[in-house]
């Protein structure tokens, strides 16, 4: 194995799966000393002369540094045969030329935007994976690699994140999507966000090939109003099957709970009690009439009902039944 000083070849040798971007480690007379560059298929380099880009190289291949036969190497040739203290003043950075697949990215805080049908504030988390492509090196290391070693994929996950999350929550704010619509619509949110963000992109010089979200999750406070909104439908759907008035169930479904606090022998009474109780609130001047006109059979169907929806138990149901029948 060749000493470093005397290194032949200058190459990225085994770049590690996460770096975009790497210079090239040499110390003094590396560079000098050597006298072929390797390029290799998904690769390219940046050459730097005292802070200034000299040339940009993107097509694979051995080039013979002696010769400097192409205006590329003839500029690393100038750069090569410099006197030995301008040696530290060369930079080569390799980096990838081919497809960046597969990064996968999520909300490290949530999108906040209102629900448009129910109005109340949501918190989103969204997560899913994208992929990048380098297709203007120049303007990416002036733009994003600034002289730094090393670029790596995690910090370009962190650049992404901070440019596509304001454009998905203004869409959704815009979109009109209600909770129930989110996960219906990822491919077009994923879409729409990254329509507004291309821009941006080219001008950092990379390009999202392809963008994904695969999946979102409401935070505790957004599900619990959610629930919520599920029981009030549900318990709408049961009152429409049963025939009776969602508020009329409502104050049924309250004053059983209360008649919990009595024991399981008032329940019963309480509760049905409570059925005229609700239609005297609703219109007062006919509870004397109605309470005398109301017949038996009407009296069992409203016990049935109650029964149905879980309100009464089955023995209070026989109990009172048994009551009403032995009355006619």
């Amino acid at each position: 194995m060749n000493h470093p000083q005397f290194r032949e070849v200058i190459q990225w040798e085994d770049p590690n799966s996460n770096y975009l971007f790497e210079k090239f480690d040499h110390i003094d007379g590396e560079i000098k000393n050597a006298s072929k560059l390797i390029i290799h298929p998904g690769q390219g380099c940046v050459i730097t002369l005292e802070g200034k880009i000299e040339a940009v190289h993107t097509e694979p291949g051995m080039y013979d540094l002696r010769s400097g036969n192409v205006p590329f190497l003839t500029t690393l040739k100038k750069l090569v045969t410099l006197r030995q203290e301008s040696e530290s003043k060369v930079g080569i950075w390799f980096f990838r030329t081919g497809d960046i697949m597969n990064l996968r990215w999520g909300t490290k805080v949530p999108i906040s935007y209102s629900d448009p049908v129910y109005t109340f504030p949501i918190l989103l988390s969204a997560f899913g994976n994208f992929s990048v492509k380098i297709v203007a090196p120049k303007q990416f290391f002036e733009k994003v690699i600034a002289g730094e070693e090393c670029y790596t994929t995690s910090e370009l996950k962190t650049l992404f994140l901070s440019r596509i999350i304001q454009p998905i929550t203004n869409y959704l704010a815009n979109a009109k999507f209600s909770y129930v619509d989110i996960d219906s619509n990822l491919n077009l949110i994923a879409a729409e966000s990254l329509s507004k963000t291309k821009v941006l992109f080219e001008d950092l010089g990379f390009e999202i090939i392809d963008f994904r979200m695969e999946g979102t999750q409401f935070d505790k406070t957004t599900l619990e109003r959610i629930d919520g909104i599920s029981d009030v439908q549900a318990n709408m759907v049961a009152a429409k099957l049963t025939g009776i008035d969602y508020a009329e169930m409502e104050r049924i479904k309250a004053m059983r709970d209360a008649a919990k606090n009595e024991g399981a022998a008032g329940a019963a009474v309480s509760m049905f009690a409570g059925v005229s109780l609700g239609q005297s609130i609703n219109n007062p001047s006919e509870t004397k009439a109605s309470s005398l006109e109301k017949s038996p059979l009407e009296k069992l169907k409203e016990l049935k009902q109650m029964r149905e929806l879980e309100l009464i138990t089955e023995s209070e149901y026989n109990e009172k039944k048994t009551e009403i029948i032995s009355a006619m």
